[in-house]
């Protein structure tokens, strides 16, 4: 696919933008964090740029910040970076990178890289998806991360200025349009449930794991 076709305009690169401007905005809560958790401003930026996953990065922080161990803090976010090699399997498949492009798409391949191309039908829609989305997470997420770690205590709580809301209505966004049946309906409603049971119980990040992994034991079950 040429750079033409990747920038055209189109319903996926819409989401795709769409997507990247909610999910970077709130980089702005972890630039914050990093440095109010003890990170340097170059320590907290590096995480975004070379990490780049924001439930890993948000896990790393949280334990630092509640005095745990570097070897603890580096688990919980290697537990959590390893839905991403998930990820990494369908996108290959879908999108079949080559070359240089391989790696920038392993780099991109995140939460809403992919649920922003699997939204889409057209092989074509799929890749402009992807994309869009990834370069625009990735520069708004790299961008904010260093305003909120330069701005740090100013800021205040980011959740108060709603930013993390804007990223779960972009998700929400692009699951609707999916539930066009009560299978659909079913397999979202058992996820909900299952998260909701397993907030009280299980860190940070893993109960959206864990019904990420019913959603595909149903749909092994299934097929």
């Amino acid at each position: 696919m040429s750079a033409v076709d990747l920038v055209r305009s189109s319903p996926a690169t819409r989401t795709g933008l769409a997507v990247a401007t909610a999910t970077g905005l709130y980089g702005v809560s972890f630039g914050a964090l990093g440095v109010t958790a003890g990170l340097s401003v170059a320590q907290t930026c590096a995480l975004s740029l070379l990490m780049f996953t924001g439930g890993s990065q948000f896990a790393l922080v949280g334990v630092v910040a509640g005095g745990g161990a570097p070897v603890t803090a580096y688990g919980a976010a290697t537990l959590l970076g390893l839905r991403n090699a998930v990820y990494g399997v369908q996108v290959g498949a879908m999108l079949r990178p080559r070359g240089w492009r391989r790696l920038v798409a392993a780099q991109l391949t995140i939460d809403e890289s992919t649920a922003t191309s699997v939204s889409q039908d057209d092989p074509d829609e799929q890749r402009r998806g992807f994309w869009a989305a990834g370069l625009g997470v990735y520069l708004l997420w790299n961008l904010f991360t260093a305003l909120g770690a330069v701005a740090g205590d100013a800021l205040g709580d980011p959740r108060r200025w709603g930013l993390d809301a804007a990223a779960a209505a972009a998700f929400l966004a692009l699951l609707w349009p999916k539930l066009v049946d009560r299978d659909g309906w079913a397999v979202a409603v058992v996820c909900a449930l299952v998260t909701v049971v397993a907030v009280p119980v299980l860190p940070a990040g893993l109960p959206i794991l864990l019904a990420a992994v019913v959603a595909a034991a149903i749909g092994w079950v299934r097929s």
